[in-house]
Formats: structure tokens, C-alpha cells, sequence
């Protein structure tokens, strides 16, 4: 028996419980991990107000990421012990390998043994933000040196990391966040721009920082209204790449910048990386790379123990986090 979250109806954060459970064993190809962290994301929040694009099965764990020692591993399994340090890549399914608990048992593929330089908090927080910009920006839109790269939902875990891998590859990120509030720690950051799409006119600000040369990359995860203006202010053959849909307002579809710039608008989702072995392998390389070398450096918002699992999905709700909230155990 171990701990572990559940919920047994949809709702708001007060509908997740911790519970004494079993545990599945490590079958072939699995290993189980005594959890020390839990890296929170809003999928998991999805999920549980029955709003994710996976429908689960009530009672239902949740949970993507997480960081810890591992207990046992299953047969089959090779390159892993018991005693190893290990973080866990987000499985294609959170109700199948949910991770928030203690004790949890993932497929071996799934399983990272991290830099011994990152604490058990940086480790929980490394994957989905890393993945996820990486797979949009260097897998699909291939930015490079002198690129210009918008970032919306900047002071985000994946928005940092976005910001972290555009200066990595010489790239100019331009970050967009609500309000003036996190502009400064925007800057200090590493954007080399940042707006404040409530208080200023994002069309023209853009345009201003882009000149003639106009935006390449978009990477967006808000959708709604705002996509007029990201697409007015981009360059020929841009890539506009959407992997989210926070807007509660209707998406229009910009034709006339679309025809006219020949844009591309590209949905994109994590899994296309984590399901792929030989892009997942690259993204790996180039991730652990940046870790090890210190130019990719994950950004604690907010700390929670395990007890406070309620507490923390609020926060993950307010929006006011700069950067991960994790989760001790």
C-alpha cells in the first residue's frame, strides 16, 4: 500500500483525495519509483475537471511528472538498478501511469537517470516544459540563429523554457505575458522583449520589434483573439505552432494573413515527440546537454508537500507562478 491521488468525480481542486492504494508491481519492461517530487501541469488539472482530451475511468490517478529512487524494476529491463536517481518522461497516458503518489510504477522508456546536479524539485520539473518547447521549436519550426520567436504565456514553466532554448540557439524571444507584473522578471530572465498584451497594442509593439523582417515563429497556447494580431506581425512562410486552447473565447481564423504571408498554423501536441523513439532520443540529447552545461535551467515557482496536493492545484489556477510548481513528497 502507498499514497496516492485520486479523484473520484470531476471538479475543481477539492475533488482530489489522497488514498492508501496498491500499487502495481513492475512488470515486464516497468520500473517502480519511490517518489520524492511531483511537477504539476495543467493537463493534469484538465483531467480533472473532465476537460482533457483523455477520458478516464472514475476513481482516477492523475499526474505526469515526477522524480525519485528506483525501488524495482520488471523484466526485460535493462540500464536501470534499484538506488538510481531517475525522472520520469510523461507517459502518452496519465490514467494508465499516473505518477502522483508515492510509490508509482512507468514504463522503462519513460524513465531518465537526470544530472546528478539537479535536486529532486528541479528534476520533477524538467520534462513536459523541456519537451514540449523543444519539439515545437527546434523538432518543427527548426528555429535557428536570428530567428524572431514570439512567445506567448511567457512566465509559464513551458514558456520559460522556451525562452531558455530560443537564447540557446541565438534566437531573439519575444515574450508576451498578461500584465506589466512579471515584465521585469521576464527581462531578467532572458527575453530579449517582453509586452504586455493588456496594456499594450501587441499588433503594433511587434511590428515594431520585428520591422520589415517581420516574426517567424509563433509558439501559442492561448488561441482566441489574440491570433490576429500574432499573425499580422509575421514574416513570409511563418509557422505559427498551437498547443493549447486557454482562451475561453472563439478562435477566428486569420484567412487574409494566412494567404497573403503564406503562413503556417500548426497544432501540436507533446506526444508527437514522446511517441516517436528516434525524435524522443534527439530531444533527450539536446535536453540533457543544456542541463548539464547549466544553459537550460528549470525555474521553481512555488513548493507544496504532499499533503497540500488541493493547495497546489489552487495556485496552479490562480496564474500568478512564475515558472513550475512542484510538489514534495
Amino acid at each position: 500500500m502507498a499514497r496516492v491521488v485520486r479523484f473520484h468525480e470531476h471538479g475543481g481542486p477539492e475533488v482530489l483525495r489522497i488514498e492508501d492504494h496498491d500499487v502495481a508491481g513492475a512488470g515486464t519492461g516497468e520500473v517502480q519509483i519511490r517518489v520524492k517530487a511531483l511537477g504539476l501541469n495543467r493537463a493534469e488539472a484538465l483531467l480533472r475537471s473532465g476537460r482533457y482530451i483523455e477520458t478516464p475511468t472514475l476513481p482516477s490517478g492523475l499526474g505526469l511528472e515526477a522524480a525519485g529512487v528506483i525501488e524495482t524494476i520488471g523484466g526485460g529491463v535493462d540500464g536501470f538498478a534499484p538506488g538510481d536517481a531517475v525522472s520520469i518522461i510523461p507517459p502518452i497516458s496519465m490514467v494508465r501511469w499516473p505518477a502522483y503518489g508515492e510509490l508509482v510504477t512507468v514504463p522503462a522508456a519513460q524513465v531518465v537517470k537526470h544530472p546528478p546536479s539537479l535536486n529532486w524539485e528541479a528534476a520533477a520539473a524538467v520534462w513536459m516544459q523541456y519537451l514540449t518547447a523543444y519539439g515545437a521549436l527546434i523538432d518543427i519550426a527548426k528555429l535557428g540563429r536570428q530567428d524572431l520567436v514570439v512567445i506567448t504565456a511567457a512566465s509559464s514553466s513551458v514558456g520559460l523554457a522556451a525562452i531558455q532554448i530560443a537564447n540557446l540557439v541565438g534566437a531573439t524571444a519575444i515574450a508576451v505575458t498578461r500584465t506589466s507584473a512579471k515584465k521585469q522578471a521576464l527581462f531578467d530572465f532572458g527575453a530579449a522583449h517582453v509586452i504586455a498584451s493588456a496594456e499594450e497594442d501587441l499588433e503594433a509593439r511587434l511590428k515594431e520589434i520585428a520591422g520589415p523582417q517581420g516574426i517567424h515563429v509563433v509558439f501559442d497556447p492561448i488561441g482566441g483573439p489574440i491570433f490576429e494580431p500574432l499573425t499580422a506581425a509575421m514574416s513570409h512562410g511563418g509557422i505559427l505552432i498551437e498547443y493549447g486552447g486557454l482562451s475561453p473565447e472563439p478562435t477566428p481564423f486569420p484567412l487574409f494573413a494566412v494567404l497573403s504571408k503564406t503562413l503556417t498554423l500548426r497544432g501540436y501536441l507533446v506526444h508527437e515527440i514522446i511517441g516517436n523513439p528516434q525524435r524522443l532520443e534527439a530531444a533527450k540529447a539536446f535536453i540533457l546537454d543544456g542541463l548539464t552545461s547549466g544553459s537550460l535551467q528549470p525555474v521553481i515557482a512555488r513548493t507544496f508537500p504532499f499533503e497540500q496536493i488541493v493547495e497546489a492545484h489552487r495556485y496552479l489556477e490562480t496564474n500568478e507562478q512564475f515558472g513550475k510548481i512542484v510538489v514534495t513528497i
